[in-house]
């Protein structure tokens, strides 16, 4: 009988795998840092393929950690550093580019040319968020414009953007497609999704005009699915071979699930990279009259999303 959970954490400076037990005990942890890579000032990059194989391999070891196989574990979840932009070509399985990081500044004069005349809360009753370089939505017309030949390939629908967990999701569950294999499901949850600024609140889908805005075709776009449910199961070879992924949260509204702040005005503050502070506002979205950030706290299976409010210092 499967009695673990493994947990995928895809965090800034590190991948860990934790394995939970029916109690929701800890019984086994491996982690391992990734590079990370300066350009230049105010750029901040990883590279989309040592993210994937730590990812592998911290699987691995935590199962052989806790001596468990594959038929041990139930169901996998992820969790992950949520704007980070990473952009493939279907074909090849191979990033355009590095993994562009949250923290990443260069599309700072880009976001002053979104915004126009209506400035940087252009967007916000739509996506809850103002124009700003912290989301991934300015990130990928960066890829688009910058690199050789990325916007051409795009066009034809060659190209699919994600942010980590779909990366991830999509290699776990096939990438690329072999030896006859279907490849890789290219999927997001709604709580990564409402931080790409290209997502409307309400319908929980991607924005037609806002993609239209920023220069972006929408068959690269990953489905929007909710934060509990089986997308797809691990590809036929790994460590964790077969075994169903049933969950996904980016990393901040992870912690806020995961302290079980479940009903409106329930808050975690999180420190990390940053100091993170979410309030549950229930399944109605709130508009901030002072500075905070609406986005989706998760949505479970076919019921309605619940919202949060988000203020952060760093």
């Amino acid at each position: 009988m499967n009695q673990y959970i493994a947990a995928i954490d895809q965090g800034t400076t590190s991948s860990r795998c934790i394995i939970f037990d029916h109690d929701g005990r800890v019984v086994s942890v491996a982690q391992k840092e990734h590079r990370q890579i300066f350009p230049q000032a105010g750029w901040v990059e990883h590279d989309p393929e040592e993210l994937w194989l730590n990812t592998r391999e911290v699987g691995a070891a935590a199962l052989a950690k806790a001596d468990l196989r594959r038929k041990d574990i139930a169901a996998i979840g992820i969790t992950n550093q949520r704007e980070t932009t990473i952009v493939w070509d279907r074909t090849t399985g191979e990033p355009v580019y590095n993994a562009i990081v949250w923290q990443d500044t260069r599309t700072d004069r880009l976001v002053e040319r979104l915004a126009g005349d209506d400035g940087p809360e252009r967007y916000r009753a739509t996506t809850g968020l103002p124009l700003s370089t912290y989301f991934s939505g300015p990130k990928v017309r960066w890829i688009l414009d910058n690199v050789d030949g990325a916007r051409e390939k795009a066009e034809a629908g060659r190209l699919a953007f994600g942010t980590v967990d779909t990366w991830i999701l999509w290699h776990l569950t096939g990438g690329r497609g072999q030896d006859g294999n279907p490849p890789g499901v290219h999927i997001t949850d709604v709580t990564n999704a409402s931080r790409t600024m290209l997502m409307d609140l309400e319908t929980l889908q991607w924005d037609p005009q806002i993609c239209e805005d920023f220069g972006i075709p929408m068959s690269m776009l990953p489905e929007i699915r909710s934060s509990s449910e089986v997308y797809g199961h691990a590809r036929e070879r790994g460590p964790l071979a077969g075994v169903p992924v049933a969950g996904i949260l980016g990393d901040q509204q992870a912690a806020t699930f995961g302290q079980a702040c479940l009903s409106p005005g329930e808050a975690k503050n999180t420190y990390g990279t940053g100091n993170f502070l979410l309030l549950n506002t229930g399944t109605t979205p709130v508009h901030s009259k002072h500075g905070l950030l609406t986005t989706v706290c998760y949505r479970i299976g076919d019921a309605d999303a619940v919202y949060a409010s988000k203020g952060r210092s760093r």
